[in-house]
């Protein structure tokens, strides 16, 4: 037993090394596969979102332009207002409170229209509310009931209440303390100007009131200034995160790259280091020729090592499982269906196809179905993989959705660069019949050195 021990190859792994080997396989594709289907869940849910956006633009664009100017709305909404407070206010002032007509007519327009000069004259709005509060309140004459409140009747109330609350949403919270401030001393003027007309209750509930909606006002006004600014966070990070799916799709490139390049050029240093073993009657300059073969592949070898650590990033282990081929292809599509979309699969492969081939089919086909599950939600899709003598065709077919596909994301850019650095091809766009086709076509076995303008 020693000596058949003893016997076999050094190099050869053992059998504890092999279940351990297929062990961490097996773990790196359970990984993969946990990983394709957490794809898959997040396409699915930004799909929602994305369909709910388009339902709530189609329900604007149909209402009429001026509906959909936020300042037009603003201004029709004050002077529908202002058109009823005065309505109101000047048969009240004019009956119960004894006021002249023409100047209670005269002194109300600007009272009930001070919110509406408020949204682009602030200060012009202050002076006018306040002043025409005053002289409306010393306009009563002196035999007035000292039942009715003074010195604010309830309209003059109501027309506080919107002169406060319009300043504090459209210009914040400091403009609307003025304007309450303001009003709030033109009524107490008022009524020390003629105190025998007045109790105070009618200051003390106006105060309250208006102080109370007041701090409402700056409460909504605060949570929806956060919501903006939260909003706003939120595109710019969607903008990053383009931008970082972006890097990291060709960083991925750059690895799978590697992977591939690594094999070929471990097996040029091997033989070129082993030729002289293998082939006993080399001359002496071919031996020193396979040497320096195998220096400048284990140089290649190297710098690639080095450049494929820049660009990993910390959290970032090496993959332990063969990279993902046309072979993988049948499994991505079970894990998409079970996300509940509806995928149909042909596949005609055949014959001898190269590892980088392989690989660019594979994440074709991923990006387009997640793209159409992105972007088609609940429609029918089709795979179909095909091969010829001298290419591999993907094609991924969505069937019509109602609304067109929102632009953005840089997924169909990162397809286009894996075919083009194989000297490839992707088409992507709308079909005949209504619906979204992505068609790939891949050399088999790609040229040493790609094709003019890729990347």
């Amino acid at each position: 037993m020693t000596a058949k021990r003893a016997a076999e190859p050094q190099g050869r792994p053992s059998k504890a090394d092999d279940r351990e080997q297929r062990r961490a396989q097996r773990a790196q594709r359970a990984s993969a596969s946990a990983q394709d289907r957490a794809r898959t869940k997040a396409a699915k849910v930004q799909a929602n979102k994305e369909h709910r956006a388009r339902k709530r633009e189609k329900r604007l664009a149909r209402l009429p332009a001026w509906m959909r100017d936020r300042m037009t709305v603003t201004t029709v909404v004050l002077a529908a207002i202002a058109v009823t407070l005065y309505a109101v206010l000047v048969p009240v002032h004019a009956a119960d409170y004894g006021s002249p007509v023409a100047f209670t007519m005269l002194l109300a327009a600007p009272l009930v229209a001070a919110p509406l000069v408020s949204t682009r004259h602030p200060n012009l709005a202050i002076i006018l509310f306040t002043g025409s509060t005053l002289l409306l309140a010393l306009m009563v004459p002196r035999d007035v009931s000292l039942a009715l409140p003074w010195p604010w009747s309830v309209p003059m109330l109501l027309a506080f209440v919107v002169a406060v609350v319009v300043p504090t949403f459209q210009h914040g919270w400091r403009t609307g303390l003025v304007m309450f401030a303001s009003g709030t001393a033109a009524g107490l003027t008022a009524a020390l100007m003629l105190p025998g007309f007045t109790s105070g209750n009618s200051l003390i509930v106006t105060t309250s009131v208006v102080g109370g909606i007041y701090l409402l006002a700056v409460l909504i006004t605060g949570r929806l200034r956060v919501g903006n600014e939260l909003t706003r966070e939120r595109a710019l990070t969607a903008q990053e995160q383009a931008k970082r799916e972006l890097v990291e799709e060709r960083t991925r490139i750059a690895r799978e790259l590697h992977d591939v390049v690594a094999h070929s050029m471990s097996l040029i240093q091997v033989q070129a280091s082993t030729a002289r073993y293998r082939v006993p009657d080399l001359a002496p300059e071919a031996v020193a020729e396979f040497d320096d073969i195998a220096g400048t592949a284990r140089g290649a070898l190297v710098e690639m090592r080095r450049i494929l650590g820049i660009l990993r990033t910390e959290d970032h282990t090496a993959d332990l499982a063969p990279q993902r081929g046309v072979d993988d292809i049948p499994g991505l599509v079970e894990t998409t269906r079970r996300a509940g979309a509806e995928v149909g699969l042909s596949m005609a492969i055949s014959g001898d196809i190269a590892a980088a081939t392989q690989i660019a089919a594979y994440r074709i086909t991923q990006e387009s179905l997640s793209n159409a599950v992105r972007h088609a939600p609940g429609t029918a899709i089709t795979v179909v993989a095909t091969t010829d003598e001298q290419s591999v065709t993907i094609v991924v077919r969505n069937a019509p959705v109602a609304a067109a596909p929102a632009p953005g994301g840089h997924g169909l850019r990162g397809m286009t660069e894996r075919a083009a650095l194989l000297g490839g091809s992707v088409e992507a766009g709308p079909d005949a019949q209504g619906g979204w086709t992505v068609a790939a076509t891949l050399p088999r076995h790609p040229s040493a050195s790609p094709q003019k303008g890729t990347v």
